[in-house]
């Protein structure tokens, strides 16, 4: 008997109210994985793959065969403006998930950006265009288009839980990842540890200045 399909359990998801988004993503990610306690930081190994990109928006989750996006051409056909696509690839380095093609498709439909925990490649051409995108390495070897994939399904992503909806935040240190359902008092936790850093900044330097 053929195994049934299961491929887009989740891509209906519940997403989080856009003002949390916003309040989050004025934040550095520093600030918010101090606020969960060092807790839902992926691997420092995944970053910006051109200088001054930033990631804010929830989740859209695909786990994909490493090497491989095709799972991410059927992402671009179901995630919503705003979304952030998290692809769990496997960590694998050897070829590239995405590149300008995709990033000038992804502009298109007003998505927010990609976090991949894999490669990618077109870095100057995707800062020229201005997509945000998060990987583990750049390389210019191209994907396999063959699958398997799964889309809206939980997902490990650099060594952090990653369930659709969940908060996604990646600036110049890397990526935090918000559970959907905690996102509030993250930010609200999160925006008191910014407030606490600020003041002690600005003591740090008066106290320079006096000197």
């Amino acid at each position: 008997m053929a195994t049934p399909a299961l491929d887009t359990p989740g891509t209906e998801f519940l997403r989080p109210d856009q003002h949390v988004i916003d309040r989050l993503a004025k934040l550095p990610a520093a600030n918010i994985g101090d606020a969960m306690d060092r807790l839902g930081v992926a691997d420092s190994a995944i970053q910006a793959i051109w200088p001054g990109a930033r990631l804010a928006g929830p989740a859209f989750t695909v786990w994909t065969r490493p090497g491989d996006n095709q799972g991410i051409h059927r992402a671009l056909e179901l995630a919503r403006p705003g979304d952030v696509v998290v692809v769990c690839g496997g960590g694998d380095e050897s070829r590239a998930l995405l590149g300008e093609l995709i990033g000038e498709r992804a502009i298109n439909l007003g998505l927010a950006g990609f976090a991949l925990d894999g490669a990618a490649r077109d870095a100057e051409a995707l800062g020229e265009i201005g997509m945000p995108v998060f990987a583990r390495a750049i390389t210019p070897a191209g994907p396999y288009k063959n699958g398997p994939s799964r889309l809206g399904t939980p997902i490990s992503f650099g060594g952090v839980p990653v369930l659709p909806g969940d908060i996604i935040i990646g600036d110049s240190d890397g990526i935090v990842v918000i559970p959907r359902e905690q996102a509030a008092s993250v930010a609200d936790a999160a925006e008191a540890v910014f407030d606490d850093e600020t003041n002690r900044r600005r003591a740090i330097v008066a106290a320079r200045h006096q000197n």
